[in-house]
């Protein structure tokens, strides 16, 4: 059984996934031994052009020709390893020779079962003014909170000036709290999702008496269900 996963958007978060599939495998399965996983890390700057110029049919083009090369490989299943792509997600989905595992589907089910209804959404600025993840929850009646142009403006630009890069600075991370308190104030959120799965890694705990839904941990763990499900076949 091959997990296959299109990595490198960011590659900080590829190493967390991949860490997270192994730690999760060895505690369930085997401590010995590992998953196979097959990553095919996919240029992150051209895909981010692709959705700066909102050229969606190249984007879902890149990314199934990258799910493709998986299947080749000899993936049994894959997932996309961040939140933004996940914009055609469906679209990736119905072209794939192979299952899909969708990071927005993972965290709504998460929402459902701690029974949040009022949601703050960080993310990349296409995840917070794309409409993805709240047709998604609405199926469920979730309501998600997006922070306003600036807080937006605020996100995007730590994010790719220092939080893909490795770089997590206090005041930045307060900076990001800060965003979640005012929502907390204002909005009167119950919950938060860290829509990008660089946020984790500087956001790494829950704060404020509300849960932090941590995208990435969400996801390892819904992949890691599908990977047994096809075990048991």
């Amino acid at each position: 059984m091959k997990i296959g996963m299109i990595g490198g958007i960011g590659p900080e978060s590829t190493i967390d996934y991949y860490k997270q599939l192994i730690e999760l495998y060895q505690k369930n399965i085997s401590s010995l031994n590992y998953p196979e996983v097959i990553i095919n890390s996919i240029n992150m700057t051209a895909m981010l052009q692709l959705q700066s110029d909102e050229n969606w049919d190249g984007l879902t083009g890149m990314l199934t020709g990258a799910v493709n090369s998986l299947y080749r490989a000899g993936a049994d299943f894959a997932f996309i390893a961040s939140n933004t792509p996940h914009i055609v997600f469906n679209k990736v989905k119905q072209k794939s020779p192979i299952p899909l595992v969708s990071i927005v589907e993972a965290a709504k089910i998460k929402a459902q079962n701690l029974g949040l209804k009022k949601i703050g959404l960080l993310g990349t600025l296409f995840t917070m003014q794309s409409n993805f993840y709240q047709t998604e929850f609405d199926k469920s009646g979730i309501v998600l909170i997006v922070p306003n142009e600036e807080e937006q403006q605020y996100i995007q630009n730590k994010l790719f000036s220092e939080i893909e890069h490795g770089v997590f600075l206090e005041k930045t991370r307060n900076g990001l709290l800060k965003i979640i308190q005012r929502l907390i104030t204002d909005k009167s959120i119950d919950g938060v999702i860290l829509g990008c799965t660089e946020l984790p890694l500087i956001l790494t705990r829950s704060e404020y008496g509300i849960p932090f839904l941590n995208t990435t941990e969400i996801h390892v763990h819904r992949i890691f269900e599908k990977y047994m499900e096809f075990m048991q076949k």
